[in-house]
């Protein structure tokens, strides 16, 4: 099964080798047929603390480093 990558901006990079990634993604409203944003926030390993609040990235799924982290950052989309 390939690896999902998703891409978003960070939004948090207070954590030590962690990143906050918020993804959005636009659905479209069963009744009103009108899209919406919807947007997740994902924890990210980031091994260097090389990405900076705002940066845009891309991330990987991975197995589990944490309770919370199974995300790595790949690449910078700046």
């Amino acid at each position: 099964m390939p690896k999902r990558i998703l891409q978003g901006v960070v939004v948090s990079d207070k954590q030590d080798k962690t990143v906050v990634v918020s993804v959005e993604r636009q659905v479209m409203h069963p009744v009103y047929k009108k899209f919406i944003k919807k947007s997740k926030k994902y924890a990210a390993h980031d091994e260097n603390n090389q990405f900076k609040v705002g940066d845009l990235v891309s991330i990987e799924e991975c197995a589990p480093i944490s309770k919370h982290k199974t995300w790595t950052v790949v690449v910078n989309n700046a």
